[in-house]
C-alpha cells in the first residue's frame, strides 16, 4: 500500500479515557484493508504513544477520545514536534465537542472524525495522508 509495504497505524486511546470499543473496531477494519496496526490500548501517556510511534515507525497515529482529555492530545502533540514526528498525521475519533475540534485542528490534529464517521471515510484519509 505505501511503497510496496502496509501502511502502519498506531492506535490507542489516551490518558484516564477507558472507551475501548471505539479503537478497536476501528483498529478491526483498519487491518481489513490491508493496514499493519499497532494497538497500544487504554490509559496510554502522550510519552508512551511517542515512544511506540518511534519504535514501530508508524506512518500515522490514531487517537481515540470521548473523555474531555483534549490537553492530553495537545501534550501528544508537542512531543510529536519534539520527536521529529511532525510528518507523521495524527488524527482523532470520538466525541470531541466542535470548538474542541477546532482548536486541535490549528495545533496539527490532521483530521478528526466524530462518531457516524464511516470505515470507509477512515480508511480513505488514512491512504491519502499516511507518511512515506
Amino acid at each position: 500500500m505505501n511503497n510496496g509495504r502496509k501502511i502502519k497505524v498506531l492506535v490507542s486511546v489516551i490518558g484516564l479515557d477507558g472507551h475501548f470499543t471505539g479503537a478497536q473496531i476501528v483498529s478491526r477494519f483498519l487491518m481489513d484493508a490491508g493496514m499493519e496496526v499497532v494497538y497500544l490500548g487504554i490509559y496510554q501517556t502522550p510519552e508512551m504513544i511517542v515512544r511506540a510511534a518511534i519504535d514501530e515507525s508508524v506512518d500515522v497515529i490514531g487517537i481515540s477520545s470521548h473523555a474531555s482529555n483534549y490537553g492530553q492530545i495537545g501534550l501528544l502533540i508537542d512531543l510529536m514536534k519534539k520527536n521529529d514526528l511532525v510528518d507523521v498525521p495524527l488524527i482523532c475519533g470520538g466525541t470531541i465537542p466542535k470548538g474542541e475540534a477546532e482548536a486541535l485542528i490549528k495545533r496539527g490534529v490532521s483530521k478528526i472524525f466524530p462518531p457516524q464517521s464511516t470505515s470507509e471515510s477512515i480508511i480513505e484519509y488514512i491512504v491519502s495522508c499516511a507518511r512515506g
